[in-house]
């Protein structure tokens, strides 16, 4: 597998398995009905933030990331980032290659720290995966999250330096 910085040829291999997350509406909180083209705005953001792929060695996108500025002005140091894994790819270490990365990524970048605003608790394989690369989950907000299965579930805040 190989991570890059995603092109702009990549994106019908990244959406193909984006939008079904999307839809899902269960780890992602996006609005479900999300178009594609609003997707490929939020998902490649302005600089200093980057967009990753992770890729087969057919060239297959296995998942993606992003990587931004989580804050500005005196906060401007606390990046952000987010994650969607093709579920045809699950249980590859994609996840954990693309977060190792993208942890690298925004050390070489200059920022402090890292803070992901909405980890579904539900989630619990992306919990456990944080967890292992040093987040800790700074707080909960109850309810936070209207899961289609679970109906209201938490919202964590997860954070580590860098």
């Amino acid at each position: 597998m190989l991570i890059r910085e995603a092109t702009p040829q990549d994106w019908p291999g990244m959406w193909h398995f984006m939008e079904a997350i999307v839809r899902a509406g269960e780890t992602f909180s996006w609005d479900r009905s999300t178009s594609e083209a609003q997707a490929r705005h939020m998902w490649f953001p302005e600089p200093p933030g980057r967009t990753f792929v992770a890729v087969d060695a057919d060239g297959t996108v296995l998942g993606t990331a992003n990587s931004v500025r989580n804050h500005r002005g005196g906060a401007a140091h606390i990046s952000s980032a987010s994650f969607m894994v093709d579920p045809n790819h699950s249980g590859r270490g994609v996840g954990r290659a693309l977060g190792e990365h993208v942890l690298d990524q925004a050390r070489k970048d200059d920022f402090r720290a890292m803070q992901f605003n909405a980890v579904v608790e539900t989630n619990t394989r992306a919990v456990a995966l944080w967890r292992s690369l040093g987040f800790d989950v700074m707080t909960t907000l109850p309810e936070g999250f209207h899961h289609p299965l679970h109906g209201y579930v938490g919202l964590h805040i997860m954070y580590r330096r860098l």
